[in-house]
């Protein structure tokens, strides 16, 4: 090249040593950079340092684990895996033996039924349905590690289908236990969820809303369960005894029933209040029974022929037939009959009052006297109406110990 000036020689020059140097820097940061394969180990090495410090605490991993995996799933889902993962190992599936018998008449152990409980301390208590354990000669409760253990029965109440087992924990076991809520504020419409064992299945969990409330459910010819909690959550056999549970994780009811023409779960289920548990359970595990009040007399249920023959103002309520001599109930004033009629093999006593209300609830029929005393204990007054020579008469009477009137 040719240069007209010395000064275009030396801008030239000056301007080739620029380049040249921008040039050389650029090589040498190229060469100083670590290669694609160098910078994957170095993200491996701080992986795998993470993942050592995260395998050494346990508990952190699980939160982690547990937050990132809880990010793909809505508010909703969230909540019932939450309830899920904190109670299932509080539900325990329970089977039983029965005895039959042979030809021979001998006695043969068989598979009786089978239903679900609640863990509700770490004593081993356990809660359930009494229809679960009725007539059971054994009763083996499964837990959710894997163990099977004996079960004792210590206390039934038939009248609202509840009763608590227990067993010894095994050696080296912390259980869950299952806390109970309030069943007196429930609404129809708000969510709960089941925990059992339908079909074998081991802790099943099913979620439906409360459909209705008070609903009284006959158990037996003299049994009515009042209040019971209907729910969609599907309910079928082997959910019997176990909880159903608000969104707070509580027990509000225990899964007793089910409306079905076909055996299976049709969305209609009914659980016993939680509230009504609370107050039994304490008198079942030191009683191994619900003591209750009784109106020491001897009633017969009217019926059209009865009705017809005693020529009576009414067609519903309570005869009177006969009386404890010198019972409470004589005391406070109930009158008996005094006209002895055959009926059948039976003997009634016409002529005394025919009692129409209980503390509060109208007694057509004995289901409605067991109901209604359901909750009284002995000692305590409670208000009767009768119909005496048509007309009505108000009464305080004490209640007696239904046991003790039975013997």
């Amino acid at each position: 090249m040719k240069y007209d000036s010395k000064i275009q020689f030396f801008l030239c020059t000056a301007l080739s040593a620029v380049i040249g140097a921008v040039v050389a820097f650029a090589l040498f940061q190229i060469k100083s950079m670590p290669s694609k394969t160098d910078t994957t180990n170095q993200h491996e090495e701080t992986y795998q340092e993470t993942d050592l410090e995260l395998r050494q605490n346990p508990m952190t991993t699980t939160l982690r684990l547990n937050t990132a995996e809880l990010q793909a799933y809505s508010a909703d889902e969230r909540s019932n895996i939450a309830i899920y993962d904190q109670l299932n190992e509080a539900v325990v599936n329970i089977t039983t033996e029965t005895q039959a018998f042979n030809w021979f008449l001998e006695p043969v152990p068989q598979n009786g039924d089978s239903g679900s409980g609640s863990i509700i301390d770490t004593n081993g208590h356990v809660l359930t349905n009494y229809h679960v354990i009725q007539n059971a000669t054994k009763v083996f409760i499964n837990l959710a590690d894997g163990n099977q253990v004996e079960g004792t029965v210590v206390g039934v109440d038939p009248e609202n289908d509840l009763a608590v087992l227990s067993f010894t924990p095994p050696r080296g076991i912390e259980l869950k236990t299952m806390p109970y809520g309030d069943s007196g504020n429930l609404k129809v419409g708000q969510k709960v969820l089941a925990i059992g064992n339908p079909f074998a299945f081991e802790r099943t969990l099913t979620v439906g809303i409360v459909s209705g409330l008070g609903r009284p459910i006959q158990t037996s010819r003299r049994n009515i369960i009042r209040d019971m909690i209907q729910t969609d959550a599907a309910i079928n056999p082997g959910n019997s005894g176990g909880p159903l549970l608000d969104v707070n994780g509580k027990m509000i009811g225990i899964n007793t029933m089910i409306y079905s023409p076909s055996g299976g779960s049709a969305g209609i289920g009914f659980a016993v209040p939680i509230d009504t548990a609370k107050r039994v359970v304490a008198e079942l595990i030191k009683y191994g029974k619900v003591r209750r009040g009784w109106i020491d007399g001897t009633f017969v249920q009217l019926f059209p022929r009865l009705v017809q023959y005693a020529k009576l103002p009414i067609e519903k309520g309570l005869l009177v037939s006969r009386t404890r001599r010198g019972g409470l109930a004589e005391r406070g004033g109930l009158r008996q009959g005094n006209e002895a009629v055959r009926y059948g093999s039976n003997t009634i006593y016409l002529g005394g009052d025919i009692i129409v209300s209980v503390d509060g609830m109208t007694t057509d029929t004995l289901a409605d006297l067991y109901s209604a005393l359901e909750d009284n204990k002995p000692g305590e007054q409670i208000d009767v109406e009768v119909l005496r020579s048509g007309r009505t008469v108000k009464l305080t009477l004490t209640l007696a110990d239904r046991e003790e009137t039975r013997e």
